[in-house]
């Protein structure tokens, strides 16, 4: 599945996960494996700090779109930070837990989003951006 078949209404999850260079940022349609959720969102980040970072960001962005979290877990450790949204959870690590937990992995069986246009147009705004400063 590519993002163009996204579900628009899950794109600002994606869209603010990407927003504070976020590493190797995966989407997994969790629909069909398991009830917790339709989709996982998962990223991580190079330090703790970063991993908080990303995490605050984005609560802040989605809450301007008018879209609130149910629950948080792990932003003061900035090891690895849930955050549930219902139909969509999203998960930052800090890199080693990443590779630790491995849940790419162990959601093997869902089916994986190709989001590599959003994270092209991301990144080519950031160059644009780093341009003008």
């Amino acid at each position: 599945m590519n993002a163009s078949e996204l579900d628009p209404e899950l794109k600002p999850y994606v869209t603010a996960a990407l927003g504070r260079k976020a590493m190797d940022p995966v989407v997994l349609d969790v629909r069909h494996v398991t009830d917790v959720a339709d989709v996982f969102v998962i990223c991580s980040g190079r330090s703790n700090r970063q991993v908080s970072a990303i995490a605050e960001f984005i609560e802040k962005d989605l809450k301007k779109a008018g879209i609130r979290s149910i629950s948080v877990e792990g932003v003061k450790d900035g090891q690895w930070v849930l955050i549930d949204y219902g139909h969509v959870v999203i998960h930052v690590f800090y890199d080693p837990v990443r590779r630790f937990y491995d849940l790419e992995s162990l959601w093997a069986d869902a089916a994986r989003i190709d989001i590599s246009e959003m994270i092209d147009r991301q990144q080519q705004a950031e160059r644009k951006t780093d341009n003008n400063e």
